[in-house]
């Protein structure tokens, strides 16, 4: 049977932020920190330090006051946008949004940009799902509970 969504779903990010100013994990990888190391031309060692915790065995980009996404800064956006987690590039294409109508509006409540936009496919929102492909117009970066494929 095939998903609720078969016929697609539209979605343009509309800059916002507020995906990246509700509290949440923003899951990352060694690989994905040392990119936005990069990006800001900081060693790693630094990058860590700076903004980067551990939970529950895993690593979390740290927050301001406790929900802001540490490398949002409203009227500018994303610090790190061309380098930002996959957990960012695949929003709000997660499981735990597509796992019903409901769930999808649901998400919308908080994200302007679901319902607007370009309509994207099953197979598109399949690929960007499982984090083979980003969102064209690429939201910027901040997560709540239910994180991206997978988690």
């Amino acid at each position: 049977m095939p998903p609720w969504y078969s016929s697609g779903l539209r979605f343009a990010c509309t800059g916002c932020g507020r995906c990246c100013t509700v509290p949440g994990n923003v899951w990352v990888s060694e690989a994905e920190v040392e990119a936005m190391a990069s990006a800001l031309e900081i060693p790693v060692r630094r990058f860590f330090h700076l903004f980067v915790r551990r939970v529950n065995g895993r690593w979390s980009l740290t927050e301001r006051n406790g929900t802001e996404c540490v490398f949002w800064l409203e009227g500018i956006g994303c610090r790190v946008y061309d380098s930002r987690p996959g957990q960012c590039r695949t929003f709000p294409f997660w499981q735990g949004n597509l796992k019903s109508a409901e769930a999808w509006r649901r998400t919308g409540d908080d994200c302007e940009g679901i319902g607007d936009g370009r309509l994207y496919s099953i197979g598109e929102i399949g690929r960007i799902a499982t984090g083979r492909e980003a969102t064209a117009d690429g939201p910027e970066a901040h997560v709540g509970a239910e994180g991206p494929a997978g988690d």
